[in-house]
């Protein structure tokens, strides 16, 4: 069984959340026209000048969303 991957857009300043936001309907966009699959797509406020945008996918999948998405950083999903 293949590990659950959480792939992160960082950004920062006082327009974060609301730049995380926009970027999950991208991140969506992407995976309707690609045809693929993920687990989650979600933003997340850390402080009132951070925020986040993520996608969970397969391990499997990783390389493909990496490569043409460019993710700051990523780490394994709970």
């Amino acid at each position: 069984m293949s590990r659950k991957l959480k792939l992160i857009w960082d950004f920062r300043g006082p327009n974060a959340k609301k730049t995380a936001e926009h970027h999950c309907i991208h991140l969506k966009e992407f995976t309707t026209l690609e045809k693929l699959s993920f687990h989650k797509i979600d933003s997340e406020k850390i402080s009132d000048f951070y925020a986040i945008a993520y996608i969970t996918v397969s391990e499997n999948d990783m390389p493909i969303f990496r490569d043409r998405l460019k993710p700051h950083r990523g780490e394994v999903a709970p």
